[in-house]
């Protein structure tokens, strides 16, 4: 063993940063200067208990010593000495020679290992191998011990080349430290980026949206169940139909979280293609797929320490629901492309306009997934059904509106929430801020326009006369009476298409609203096929 070849060696390491790159070039260089077996184990926790074939050595499963490097070449040629497998591929602290060293953090020197006592080798291996001497030293950094650097000479090994050992170790110690730390100042610099690009989007929709809005006894309800659930970390399901305000729930169940100072990261599944859901979940590596230019980190691993909304889980094919299912119950994932585990510590908040549940009974949801979703599930009411905060929410989207374009807040009028107040609003809050959006824009800063705000489709005709003058005064409808009319078109519709409610023909097409919008206000309204039946898809 060559001190030139040592001092070269241990120069190439020191401008490695790649932890890969050290530790091959570590073992590999002892290799080559008459070294028979150069291996390096780093301390990390016990991952393999179950099947170490040291497992009865071990009196503490918590960490271990795993080989992570080695290097070497049989007398016959014909052994891969280069694999990581094998039955010291962990070795418990304290157990053999190796444990020692890492447990003590002494060095060991066996001049000649076939009379040693302490530590019996493999007699047949070292006879076969004409093996000599074994040396081993801790790779100490700031007074940790990280692993062992052990090699197996087919020369005799003296005093001199066992203390060149020793400071090799020592140079290697530093230069694994130090892969470690770039290893971590780029997983962070990766984290904020990923960080800053998912958040910018979401800081500018909480900054437009605001606060939640409104004090009905419906809304008190689900402020006491966040209250409720925020500080548990529990996974919460939000159902109701689109446009309820899910998005805003969620933000505030993570903000009154214990994880508030850790990112809250949104993902609408239904828009994410089929066949780059494992690419933005779990991230990619470069090379993985054609165009994957560079390594790209997921939404998981963005929202690590904080939260995740999946919006519209229940757009997730079936066939990708058990890779989702692992990482919410694991918290473990791979990129695509890679063969590395990763870790993530996520908290999931899920929301949808669908019935999960029966879904998961007929197939198209997994059952498993479904129950692990909805620890927690929190069912927000319709705008209908919180009419109470109409006057509330409508003076807060004017004022924002207003803000927004620069132009005087315009003036909500009793007239004005009245009429509102009798529209079923299919579209909920969404459709509500939208209408008053445009009602804003036409205003010019006077009166708000409710009576030309509205779609033609949707209009009723008291919101057509809000401004008419008093001596033309609109006929209006009670509640009930509405709600009857309501009804009728609506089963009149369902009757035109025989009861169909999806695809060309079908009631919600001749209706102009969206087929699960349909079916909610079938459901409110009471309305079944006969009376007794539900209509057919």
């Amino acid at each position: 063993m060559r001190l030139e070849s040592l001092q070269e060696v241990a120069l190439a390491i020191a401008q490695e940063r790649s932890l890969d790159a050290i530790l091959g070039r570590l073992v590999e260089g002892l290799a080559t200067e008459g070294v028979a077996l150069a291996r390096v184990w780093l301390i990390d926790a016990g991952d393999i208990c179950a099947t170490c074939t040291l497992r009865t050595e071990c009196d503490d499963q918590t960490r271990c010593l795993h080989l992570v490097a080695s290097a070497g070449r049989s007398l016959d040629g014909t052994e891969d000495w280069s694999r990581l497998t094998g039955d010291f591929r962990r070795i418990p602290l304290n157990a053999r020679k190796v444990g020692y060293i890492g447990r003590t953090g002494s060095s060991v020197l066996l001049r000649d290992i076939g009379l040693d006592q302490r530590w019996t080798p493999r007699a047949e291996w070292v006879a076969r191998e004409s093996i000599r001497s074994f040396a081993g030293h801790p790779l100490i950094f700031r007074g940790e011990t990280l692993g062992v650097l052990g090699v197996f000479s087919r020369t005799p090994l003296d005093d001199s080349a066992f203390e060149w050992l020793r400071t090799f170790a020592n140079h290697a110690a530093v230069s694994i430290a130090n892969a470690r730390a770039f290893a971590e100042v780029e997983r962070l610099r990766e984290q904020l980026e990923l960080e800053n690009s998912y958040l910018r989007e979401e800081v500018n929709v909480a900054l437009s949206t605001g606060d939640i809005v409104g004090s009905s006894p419906a809304l008190q309800r689900i402020l006491q169940q966040i209250e409720l659930v925020a500080p548990t970390g529990a996974s919460v399901l939000l159902l109701g139909e689109s446009g309820t305000g899910k998005e805003l729930i969620a933000r505030r169940i993570h903000d009154r979280s214990l994880r508030r100072d850790r990112p809250l990261i949104k993902v609408n599944c239904a828009s994410i293609p089929r066949e780059l859901f494992e690419s933005e979940f779990f991230g990619h590596v470069k090379g993985a797929f054609t165009g994957a230019l560079r390594d790209r980190a997921g939404r998981f691993q963005a929202a690590d320490g904080g939260t995740l909304f999946l919006d519209e889980i229940g757009e997730i094919p079936v066939e990708l629901q058990g890779k989702l299912l692992r990482v919410i119950q694991e918290g473990q994932f791979e990129r695509v492309g890679e063969d590395r585990t990763r870790q993530v510590d996520v908290r999931i908040v899920a929301a949808t306009n669908r019935d999960l549940q029966a879904d998961a009974a007929q197939g198209r949801f997994r059952q498993d997934l479904y129950y692990r979703l909805s620890v927690f599930p929190i069912h927000l009411p319709p705008l209908r059904e919180r009419i109470e905060d109409m006057s509330e929410l409508t003076a807060h989207f004017v004022r924002a509106a207003s803000a927004r374009m620069n132009v005087p807040s315009a003036r909500v009028t009793r007239q004005h929430l009245d009429a509102l107040r009798q529209y079923s609003w299919p579209g909920n809050i969404r459709e509500l801020q939208n209408v008053i959006e445009r009602a804003v824009i036409l205003a010019r800063g006077g009166p708000l326009r409710l009576d030309i705000a509205l779609p033609p489709g949707l209009r009723e005709p008291r919101l057509r006369t809000v401004e008419r003058p008093a001596e033309a005064p609109a006929v209006l409808m009670t509640d009930r009476e509405f709600r009857q009319l309501e009804r009728e078109n609506l089963r009149a519709a369902l009757a035109q298409a025989d009861w169909k409610i999806y695809g060309r023909g079908g009631a919600a097409a001749l209706l102009g609203v969206k087929p699960t919008t349909l079916a909610s206000r079938m459901k409110a309204l009471g309305i079944t096929r006969g009376g007794a039946s539900p209509p057919r898809p």
